[in-house]
C-alpha cells in the first residue's frame, strides 16, 4: 500500500478525466511527472491501472476498482472539507468540559446557560467524575477545561478563579434535639452520625485533614456517593452532613436544616476553571473563559 498520497491524487485526476494532457493543466505539473507518478503507482500496486491508446488512457478493470475506493476518500475528505468552512461560518467549534456531578449541578449549569446563549453554535461535551479524575482528563487532553476546586495539583494548568466556596456542617433541628437527649454536647463527635463523601472526593480529604489536626475522630460515619444526596439525607434527620454551604442557602434560609457549630473553622476554598496553559490560545477557550470576567 502506498502511503503518498500525492500519487493517489494524480491517479485520480487521470482516471476522472481519461487524458494525461488535462490532468495536467488540472494539477499544474507537466505531463513527463504525471506518467512518472502513475507508473511508480503501478509498480508499487503491482498492477496495470491505465491502458494506453491514441484517444487517451483508460483505466483496467483493477483500475477501476481502485479508482472507485480512491474516489469515495477523496469525496470523503472533500465532506470533511466542506463540513469544517460551514462550521467555521456559524461559528461551530467542540468544547469538551468536566468537573464533579456536585460542581456541574450548582456552579456550572447556571454558567453555561449564558455561555450557550452568546455561542448557540458550540458543541458541549460534559463529563462528571471526581477532581483527581478531572485533572487526569485534563492531562490526558480528553477535555479541554476542568471545573475543580483548587488544589497544589494546578502546576502544569493555568486556573481561572470563578467563586468561593465554604464547607459546613448541617443538621436539622429534631435531629440535634433528639441526640442531645441521649448524649451530651461534649460527645457529638462519638454519638452523632456524620454523613460524608467518600474518602476519594477532594472535599471529604480537606475535611479530614482539618480533623486530623485537631486530633478529632468521628466514631460514626455514614459515607454518601454524591453532595445531592448527603443534603437530601441531612433534611429527613438522618444525622450531621458534610456540604457546601452554598449549596444549602435555601434550606437554611427556611430553617429546614441549621448549621451545626463544630468548635472548627474551615477556610473558604475557590472553585475554577482549569485548563492546559498550551490551550489558553485556542479560540473556544479564550471565549469561555472570558466569561469569568
Amino acid at each position: 500500500m502506498s502511503n503518498n498520497l500525492s500519487l493517489y491524487n494524480i491517479f485520480y485526476t487521470v482516471g476522472k478525466t481519461s487524458n494525461i494532457s488535462k490532468a495536467a493543466k488540472e494539477l499544474y505539473i507537466s505531463q513527463p511527472a504525471i506518467s512518472k507518478a502513475i507508473r511508480r503507482l503501478e509498480e508499487e500496486l503491482q498492477t496495470v491501472l491505465f491502458k494506453r491508446s491514441s484517444r487517451g488512457v483508460f483505466l483496467t478493470d483493477e483500475g477501476k476498482l481502485l479508482f472507485h475506493h480512491v474516489e469515495s476518500a477523496f469525496n470523503s475528505l472533500k465532506t470533511g472539507e466542506d463540513l469544517l468552512a460551514h462550521n467555521r461560518t456559524l461559528g461551530i467549534s467542540q468544547l469538551r468540559i468536566g468537573g464533579s456531578t456536585t460542581l456541574c449541578k450548582y456552579i456550572l449549569l447556571p454558567y453555561l446557560k449564558n455561555f450557550i446563549q452568546a455561542h448557540p453554535h458550540v458543541k458541549l461535551t460534559i463529563s462528571c467524575q471526581s477532581t483527581y479524575q478531572t485533572l487526569s482528563l485534563l492531562e490526558e487532553g480528553k477535555i479541554d477545561i476542568g471545573l475543580v476546586g483548587k488544589t497544589q495539583n494546578l502546576k502544569n494548568f493555568s486556573f481561572h478563579p470563578l467563586c468561593p466556596i465554604q464547607d459546613t456542617f448541617v443538621s436539622t433541628k429534631d435531629y440535634l434535639r433528639n441526640l442531645s437527649l441521649r448524649s451530651e454536647r461534649k460527645d457529638l463527635f462519638s454519638s452523632a452520625t456524620f454523613m460524608m463523601l467518600d474518602e476519594e472526593n477532594l472535599t471529604r480529604q480537606y475535611i479530614n485533614c482539618a480533623f486530623e489536626k485537631n486530633g478529632i475522630t468521628l466514631k460514626n460515619i455514614l459515607e454518601i456517593t454524591t453532595m445531592d444526596l448527603l443534603i437530601e439525607f441531612s433534611k429527613i434527620g438522618l444525622g450531621i452532613a458534610c456540604v457546601i454551604r452554598e449549596f444549602v442557602q435555601e434550606e437554611l434560609s427556611s430553617g429546614l436544616l441549621q448549621e451545626v457549630n463544630l468548635g472548627l473553622t474551615f477556610p473558604q476554598r475557590t472553585v475554577g476553571f482549569a485548563c492546559k496553559k498550551t490551550n489558553l490560545h485556542l479560540p473556544i477557550i479564550e471565549s469561555f473563559l472570558k466569561k469569568i470576567g
